[in-house]
């Protein structure tokens, strides 16, 4: 057997399968699931002339117009949110009393000075006083600085006093006077003078 032989059927097998698949045609393309997106700006497409054979050539090209087409925004379910509410303010059942009037009487301003001049914790300099005595009761309140001195540089000491005359007696004195005594025994105008309730 010659190499020329063989080669005439392969050749005629290799035409015959080429003879079957120009007899076919392009295979089939599978479906599009979704339409082609379309750019929002798109420009109307335009062909230059004698693009096509067989057409004849134009002094303007035609144009294809592309309506781009969109499908509706999803819609999403809506939700109610709670309100809130700022609670009312309410009064305090006890409102904060007003504070002790200026005594009428004793105590006197020289004889707070003098009762707490040799107290312990009482500065050994010379004092006046700033504003009272204030009284409610037999209970006084006061506020000396000392003499002289600029309001802004020094805390005024307070002083809280019962009794008049000759039964002044002395309570507490300094920067803080709202201790246990005063806020259990004295009375409100004091108190809050003393405590600020």
């Amino acid at each position: 057997m010659s190499p020329r032989t063989l080669l005439i059927p392969l050749g005629a097998l290799f035409l015959g399968a080429l003879t079957l698949l120009s007899a076919c045609g392009t295979p089939p393309q599978p479906p599009l699931k979704s339409p082609p997106l379309v750019s929002q700006s798109a420009a109307p497409l335009s062909l230059p002339p004698s693009v096509l054979p067989g057409l004849p050539a134009t002094t303007t090209a035609p144009t294809l117009a592309v309506t781009p087409t969109f499908g509706a925004y999803p819609t999403y379910p809506t939700y109610a949110y709670p309100t809130y509410t700022t609670p009312a303010t309410t009064k305090s059942p006890t409102p904060t009393p007003s504070h002790a009037a200026l005594c009428s009487g004793s105590p006197t301003g020289p004889q707070i000075l003098a009762l707490i001049k040799n107290q312990k914790g009482v500065p050994k300099v010379t004092l006046q006083v700033d504003s009272g005595p204030y009284c409610s009761g037999d209970w006084s309140f006061t506020t000396v600085e000392v003499a002289g001195s600029n309001e802004d540089q020094l805390e005024p000491l307070m002083v809280v006093a019962t009794g008049k005359d000759a039964t002044l007696a002395f309570v507490t004195a300094g920067s803080d006077v709202c201790i246990n005594r005063v806020q259990t025994t004295a009375p409100p105008g004091i108190r809050v003078l003393a405590c600020g309730y």
